[in-house]
C-alpha cells in the first residue's frame, strides 16, 4: 500500500469526501484502485496498462477518458472513469467504465456520490443515456444500481477482439 492511501481504513466523515475531476497527478492512486478492483473481480493478471499509457489516455493530446475522484482527508479513495460513445439510433451516450471505492471504505455512500456526479455530468453535457456493465455475480453492485431503477439488458452479448 502506498503512503498516499495509508490511514484510510477507518470510517471517514462522509461530509469530508470531495468529488472532483481527476488530475494527472491522481493517476498513481487511480491505478491502485483499478488494481484493487481487478483483485476483487479475480482478474488481477488482466491489468496490463502502464501508468504512463493510462495517464496519456486521460490527459495526453488524444485523451479518451475523463474521471471523477473521491478525495477524503487528502487521499484518493474512489474513482469514476467514463468516456463518450455514439449510437446511430440514440446519439451521444456516456459509458461508465468503472466506479471503484477502496474496499475498506465501501458502504459509506462514496460510490453513490461518484455515481450521482457522473450521472449529473451526463445530463449537463446532454448525453442521451449513461451505460455501464456489471458482472452477473456482483450482487452488491447490482443492488446498488437497482436503487436507481437501472435497466438491465439480458438481450445483448458482449464481444471483443484483442488486437
Amino acid at each position: 500500500m502506498s503512503e498516499r492511501n495509508q490511514n484510510t481504513s477507518s470510517p471517514i466523515n462522509i461530509n469530508s469526501v470531495h468529488i472532483r475531476l481527476a488530475q494527472p497527478e491522481d493517476c498513481p492512486a487511480m491505478m491502485e484502485l483499478i488494481r484493487e478492483l481487478a483483485i476483487y473481480e479475480q482478474a488481477e493478471h488482466e491489468v496490463s496498462v502502464s501508468l504512463e499509457a493510462f495517464r496519456d489516455a486521460g490527459f495526453g493530446t488524444q485523451a479518451v477518458w475523463t474521471a471523477f475522484v473521491a478525495e477524503a482527508e487528502g487521499h484518493i479513495v474512489g474513482l469514476s472513469l467514463f468516456y463518450p460513445r455514439y449510437s446511430t439510433w440514440k446519439g451521444r451516450k456516456l459509458y461508465l467504465e468503472d466506479i471503484v471505492v477502496k474496499e475498506a471504505l465501501r458502504g459509506q455512500q462514496i460510490g453513490r456520490q461518484l455515481f450521482d456526479r457522473t450521472l449529473a455530468y451526463a445530463r449537463e453535457h446532454r448525453y442521451h443515456s449513461l451505460y455501464w456493465q456489471v458482472l452477473d455475480w456482483n450482487e452488491p453492485a447490482i443492488n446498488f444500481y437497482k436503487k436507481y431503477n437501472a435497466t438491465f439488458d439480458a438481450e445483448w452479448l458482449n464481444a471483443h477482439i484483442d488486437c
